[in-house]
């Protein structure tokens, strides 16, 4: 895997560091996310999404889908207000 090297200001740094821990995660991962999210790389597939979302929550197939759900109902009850 290759490596890189950055400069960050002291406050982008602590700033990574910080989300880093409230996350559990790590910076590099942090790093990768955005990448994705600003169109950098290719973004996941929403199965690929939702596989490692269920998988780091603990969730059964079927909790997950009933907050899936769950979530969906509500999402389109208040969009329809």
């Amino acid at each position: 895997m290759p490596r890189l090297t950055i400069t960050l200001t002291d406050r982008a740094h602590q700033a990574l560091e910080d989300a880093a821990d409230r996350q559990g995660r790590s910076m590099s991962a942090i790093i990768e996310e955005s990448l994705e999210f600003g169109g950098i790389l290719r973004s996941r597939t929403a199965r690929e999404i939702v596989a490692r979302a269920r998988a780091s929550a603990g969730l059964s197939d079927e909790d997950a889908m009933a907050i899936a759900t769950r979530e969906t109902r509500l999402h389109r009850t208040a969009y329809n207000d």
